[in-house]
């Protein structure tokens, strides 16, 4: 018997960052939405727990116990009590280290699949608990749709999406740490007040109304202007899918993939085309959402 969990990425719309908590995190606003590009994690009985991989940048995710779908794994079975005797695979299309939540989707769709395998009938509850432990995005990964997360982004609360948002990804030619990119962060930042994060009411309510244009006028990303300073290419990309007619563009979460919101499946292609050729990023893809989080298919 085998268990297959289909997991989304995730873009930000909204990524309001507070300043350095003396836990090392920062306090979030984060609007997630879910979109149409995944990760499949398949979970096998076996001897012992291994991670295989495969697909795009499949030689860039870890293999050992420090991939987040081995963490999940370990952790519901410490909590039940279980060898965690699984061979995951991983069929990977989410980019990695592009700021779209691909190891977190892992994580996520471990959790859910092993959970699945081994009937342990944990709650949503302790599911999303173990999401927390595991990673600040990996809660908003089994949930999917739509959500403000708040705290470091792991208190999540579902938000109403009035229409389907059409997207364009444009994938960079390396990658960025999350940990480095907020480092960065920190330095812009030194000697300057941080307000408290709140969400955009205007964003909220682009979002209940599936309006493009206003989702378009309020999108923000606190992180940009670090992403930004460590990998200054990023402009150019930004500039190119503006000039072909995206609504916006902005770097997702803490990049380096960037995003464009278009106003619809035809605008989207045609920006697409034009990010391709523009020579600007390494490959491009068309996605929209929201969508369903981690879902066992």
């Amino acid at each position: 018997m085998s268990v297959t969990v289909r997991v989304p990425a995730k873009v930000n719309v909204q990524l309001a960052v507070g300043a350095a908590r003396p836990d090392g995190f920062h306090d979030l606003a984060n609007v997630f939405l879910a979109v149409g590009l995944y990760d499949e994690i398949t979970v096998t009985p076996a001897d012992e727990l291994r991670v295989t991989c495969a697909g795009p940048d499949a030689g860039q995710v870890p293999l050992d116990r420090t991939n987040l779908a081995a963490r999940a794994a370990l952790a519901l079975a410490a909590r039940r009590g279980i060898e965690p005797n699984v061979h995951l695979h991983i069929a990977k299309d989410i980019p990695v280290a592009g700021g779209m939540a691909g190891g977190s989707a892992d994580g996520a769709g471990a959790l859910l699949a092993c959970d699945t395998l081994w009937g342990t009938g944990a709650s949503r509850a302790e599911l999303l608990a173990i999401c927390a432990e595991l990673g600040s995005d990996v809660p908003f990964s089994l949930v999917g749709g739509a959500a403000l997360g708040v705290g470091r982004g792991e208190q999540l609360t579902g938000l109403d999406v009035g229409g389907t948002f059409h997207w364009v990804f444009a994938m960079a030619g390396r990658g960025l740490s999350t940990p480095s990119v907020f480092r960065e962060f920190d330095r812009l930042a030194e000697g300057r007040a941080i307000p408290e994060p709140v969400a955009s009411r205007d964003l909220l309510d682009a979002l209940a109304k599936g309006d493009a244009d206003a989702l378009a006028a309020a999108v923000t990303n606190d992180l940009q202007p670090a992403a930004l300073s460590l990998f200054p290419e990023l402009f150019a990309t930004l500039s190119a899918g503006r000039d072909a007619g995206a609504l916006a563009s902005l770097v997702s979460g803490s990049g380096p993939t960037t995003a464009f919101l278009t106003r619809d499946a035809v605008a989207a292609e045609k920006v697409a085309q034009a990010l391709r050729a523009s020579g600007t990023c390494r490959t491009v893809r068309t996605a929209r959402g929201p969508v369903p989080g981690a879902t066992v298919v």
